[in-house]
């Protein structure tokens, strides 16, 4: 079920002390956007690679139900994670969003799906496919560690991590 987009700014604003006590963290602002979706929201799914995406892809051909794959590429700038075809998967199955620290390509494909992305780079260099990471283990990205099951937030402010679904 896709949660409600909130204005991260807002958010923030009104929720003082969920950032005091650690319950509600900012990502550092290291993400290019892209996608159609430029605000999106749900709960995380995540997952664990390096420079290898047959994990990435698998999970993108299952149903999304408005959830957010969350994608700790180690930050590799050496080749893409995540192209246009899974991408368009990922909006056909519902996925809300999918953020990515490392790259992506098929810029313009990606650029065109119903869906929000967030990369550090495009890369025109396919990654590996030996099929090696980890699913749904706690990562830390950009400054902050995301756990599965916790929600996202994103919209052209930046990205948020909240341990519980947010409200208005």
């Amino acid at each position: 079920m896709a949660a409600l987009p909130l204005a991260t700014a807002e958010v923030c604003d009104a929720n003082a002390h969920l950032i005091m006590n650690g319950e509600l963290r900012a990502l550092q602002p290291i993400f290019q956007i892209y996608g159609r979706r430029q605000v999106f929201a749900g709960p995380i799914v995540t997952l664990k690679v390096y420079e290898d995406n047959v994990l990435v892809r698998e999970f993108l051909e299952e149903k999304g139900h408005g959830r957010v794959l969350v994608v700790d590429g180690g930050g590799s700038l050496r080749c893409a994670i995540l192209g246009g075809n899974p991408v368009q998967q990922a909006q056909n199955n519902g996925w809300a969003g999918i953020v990515v620290n490392g790259c992506i390509r098929d810029v313009d494909e990606i650029n065109g799906c119903d869906i929000g992305v967030r990369a550090l780079n495009s890369h025109p260099m396919k990654a590996n496919k030996k099929g090696i990471g980890e699913k749904h283990v706690p990562v830390t990205i950009a400054g902050t560690r995301i756990c599965d099951g916790e929600w996202l937030y994103a919209d052209t402010d930046g990205i948020l991590i909240s341990r519980t679904e947010l409200t208005v």
